[in-house]
């Protein structure tokens, strides 16, 4: 009998409380959910329900008030990025002053594997079929292309774990699909998980497992929270 993927994450009954003029707002109440190995799930929720919290807090990149989120099939929070954990921000996050190659080789140099920088991130996008911007400053390019970019930029290092949010949100249908196609490609290559925010129902179709937030709260389908 083969053994049960790895667990990549677990969130346990997290809660994040912000204050905003001395008024509390709960992002997100009691959610409690797991990750692994070669999973690709869809997050799915009407905006403001917490799905960019949920995904800020899975990548490390916030800490709960509330509950614990841990990572033993990646490590610790301070070694998920860039090469464990890749995230796609759902606004702008493209370096202004770094062209499109030097965005994509970015985490690549923050690994310390500068040598291999270039290469590796002219290999990345043209998977992508992005090559043709490489010299481009973000500020040259569309919200979709920026949006396309800072995915490519997520996967250069190779992570087990791609956290994105709203990728697809500044392209069209058919474009859309296409990159959804060479992510899924990419990730059975290199057996990488992905969580993936939408408010597009033809992508969530795309994906086998569908977790759903509103108001805070997540739902995930039976047998698949957190033992």
């Amino acid at each position: 009998m083969s053994a049960a993927p790895a667990v990549l994450i677990q969130v346990r009954s997290v809660s994040r409380r912000y204050m905003l003029g001395g008024i509390a707002l709960d992002a997100l109440i009691g959610a409690s959910c797991q990750v692994r190995q070669n999973e690709r799930i869809a997050l799915v929720g009407p905006s403001g329900g917490g799905k960019s919290t949920l995904l800020h807090l899975m990548a490390g990149l916030d800490a709960p008030s509330a509950g614990d989120v841990t990572w033993p099939g990646l490590g610790t929070r301070d070694t998920l990025r860039p090469t464990r954990i890749g995230f796609v921000f759902q606004f702008p996050s493209l370096v202004p002053w770094l062209n499109v190659s030097e965005n994509v080789a970015l985490p690549l140099q923050l690994a310390g594997i500068g040598a291999l920088a270039a290469s590796r991130a002219s290999a990345a996008l043209r998977r992508f079929d992005l090559d043709g911007l490489a010299l481009k400053l973000p500020e040259e390019l569309s919200g979709g292309q920026a949006q396309r970019v800072s995915l490519v930029r997520a996967i250069v290092a190779s992570p087990a774990l791609v956290l994105a949010d709203e990728p697809t949100g500044q392209v069209d249908h058919a474009t859309g699909a296409h990159l959804i196609d060479m992510l899924f490609e990419w990730a059975d290559e290199a057996q990488a998980a992905i969580v993936l925010a939408t408010h597009d129902p033809v992508v969530a179709e795309r994906f086998p497992i569908r977790w759903e937030m509103t108001q805070g709260r997540l739902r995930v389908p039976s047998g698949e929270l957190v033992r």
